[in-house]
């Protein structure tokens, strides 16, 4: 049986550079529907390591990202051909410091950054209010490899946190919040805790790759680089795949 990987986006231009990345590795396989509307586009694998893999345009944020990573992963269940790894992948803003614009980053945590109460006393996370959890961590047996894969293909990286909101940074008063509540952030955007708890809900190992765009603070339009971080992208996915397909992934914790 072939290593199964799903790879979820929020929008069509991610998928498009994802499918760029797999274009010299792996065969077009069609497309499949998927309860909502939804299509997977399929590849196989045509190098040494068996793996097929599916893109999903997953939609924007945690909830509308979880409703069809779900859907795809139930999908395949009850197909008997289960993922044994998720990929939540994009573009996103890069903490300054930590991640400029142009380079990737791996995720060794997803955080659900907003995901809890506001107190006098400052921010309390879900799970100290006594509900469920606001991070999954990604284990270093799926962390190392990936990053060695950029590593060897030249491409700039880092690993670190990759925060989930549901509104995007636009303030330096915010991005100073969420930098000091979240020391270990690389990189913020808006669907990866959403993939992470359809994931685990599957029992499926999952990661988080992203391209930074621009920079997490004040918005500056001007200064977003979409472009180049859509053709790192690219790049990563043509790096990753092949390391991907050989790893005993397992379900984050």
């Amino acid at each position: 049986m072939p290593h199964r990987i799903l790879i979820v986006t929020a929008v069509a231009a991610e998928a498009d550079s994802v499918a760029g990345g797999l274009a010299d590795l792996a065969r077009p396989a069609g497309e499949l529907p998927v309860p909502g509307g939804l299509l997977l586009r399929r590849y196989g694998t045509t190098g040494p390591a068996d793996v097929s893999v599916d893109v999903l345009v997953g939609g924007v944020g945690p909830a509308a990202v979880a409703a069809s990573t779900g859907a795809a992963l139930a999908r395949a269940a009850l197909a008997g051909e289960p993922y044994h790894l998720v990929v939540s992948a994009g573009i996103a803003g890069g903490f300054p410091g930590r991640a400029p614009l142009g380079s990737l980053v791996v995720s060794d945590a997803v955080v659900a950054a907003d995901l809890g109460a506001d107190t006098p006393e400052g921010y309390l996370p879900v799970e100290e209010l006594g509900f469920g959890r606001s991070v999954h961590a990604v284990p270093a047996a799926l962390t190392g490899p990936v990053a060695a894969a950029l590593a060897a293909a030249g491409l700039p990286h880092t690993t670190g946190g990759v925060l989930t909101v549901s509104t995007v940074t636009g303030t330096a008063v915010r991005a100073a919040e969420l930098a000091a509540r979240h020391p270990g952030a690389a990189a913020e955007a808006m669907e990866g805790f959403g993939v992470a708890e359809a994931a685990a809900a599957h029992g499926a190992a999952v990661l988080e790759l992203r391209a930074v765009s621009n920079a997490v603070g004040p918005r500056d339009r001007a200064a977003w680089r979409i472009g180049e971080a859509l053709t790192a992208l690219r790049a990563a996915t043509a790096a990753l795949v092949p390391a991907l397909g050989t790893l005993e992934a397992r379900p984050c914790s």
